[in-house]
């Protein structure tokens, strides 16, 4: 004998059921994560240098550049995003030789409203709190300032298999400054279950960064294009400040001094594509915003999205 179904009342217990449901976690923990935020907006910076129009440039007259591009990352609930600033000069340096220099300034947000994700210090082992642990973390508001200044040379060829084309090599220092970067926790799993506290990733990394890249400049009519690549290698790389807080324990540390390793500053390899409306010196850069959203997912684990979009003007 069968039974009648109540279509509204399976249905009421499956909502039921899924707002019960505990919220999904990442699988890459807090550490992990807060880490690559970071570190792929100075892999943005280093896409959007102001070191292409060189090549460009003819006869012996200095060019000013200005470049200005919007870099929006995020992991679950944990987003890094703002703008990226930069000014450049070149001049004739000797023969098809130019040099230049810049700097950059880039004003970002670190904002969370909430997120679910392992907790782990492994810049504090001695925490009372057996980890990895499910926590969610939220309340942050903080800050990530990346500042400095380089210089380079450039060398423009048509020689070769590569027809037309343009080596550039230089160095850059700069600063990434974490300021704010905290966030309330409370752990959801295993038996200490409610516990909570604060953690937060405050420090100042600076690097010294060589570089060195390639375009190959095409014009068609009033419009050029240039693919480019860059290789950057922030040096040396440094340890992972942090600090966490809950009931009875305040305890701070750096990875590199109790033996976890040194990981902020990765090398970084750039793929663009400027398009460039030569009467006007405008230039918009399509294949940074293309590579920048598919490369950073497996260059930086645990990253979900990254868009870039920078525009360079010069005269």
């Amino acid at each position: 004998m069968s039974l009648p179904i109540d279509r509204r009342g399976v249905l009421a217990a499956a909502l039921l059921f899924v707002a019960a449901a505990p919220p999904a976690t990442a699988a890459e923990d807090i550490e992990f994560v807060q880490e690559h935020l970071p570190e792929v907006a100075m892999d943005n910076r280093y896409g959007t240098l102001p070191v292409w129009s060189a090549a460009s440039e003819t006869g012996n007259a200095p060019s000013f550049e200005m470049q200005a591009a919007w870099s929006d990352s995020g992991s679950g609930g944990l987003t890094i995003q703002g703008p990226l600033l930069s000014i450049a000069f070149t001049d004739t340096l000797r023969g098809s030789w130019r040099w230049g220099a810049f700097a950059f300034y880039d004003p970002l947000q670190l904002k969370a409203a909430s997120d679910d994700r392992p907790l782990q210090t492994l810049f504090q082992p001695a925490t009372p709190i057996a980890r990895p642990v499910d926590a969610h973390f939220s309340n942050l508001d903080g800050r990530a300032t990346d500042y400095g200044a380089g210089v380079f040379v450039n060398r423009a060829s048509a020689d070769g298999w590569l027809g037309d084309h343009a080596w550039t090599a230089g160095v850059l220092w700069q600063r990434v400054t974490l300021q704010d970067y905290r966030l309330d926790y409370e752990i959801t799993a295993g038996p200490q279950r409610g516990l909570s506290g604060q953690i937060d990733f405050d420090a100042d990394y600076s690097h010294v960064t060589p570089f060195v890249g390639l375009q190959l400049p095409r014009t068609f009519g009033r419009w050029s294009i240039a693919p480019h690549a860059l290789f950057a290698l922030p040096l040396p790389r440094r340890g992972i400040a942090g600090h966490i807080t809950g009931p009875d324990f305040d305890l701070r540390g750096n990875t590199a001094d109790v033996g976890q390793g040194k990981h902020f500053g990765d090398p970084s390899l750039t793929l663009g594509l400027s398009a460039t409306y030569e009467p006007a010196h405008l230039s918009i850069d399509v294949g940074a915003l293309a590579t920048q959203a598919l490369m950073e997912k497996y260059v930086h684990r645990g990253i979900e999205n990254n868009y870039v979009l920078s525009f360079a003007w010069r005269y």
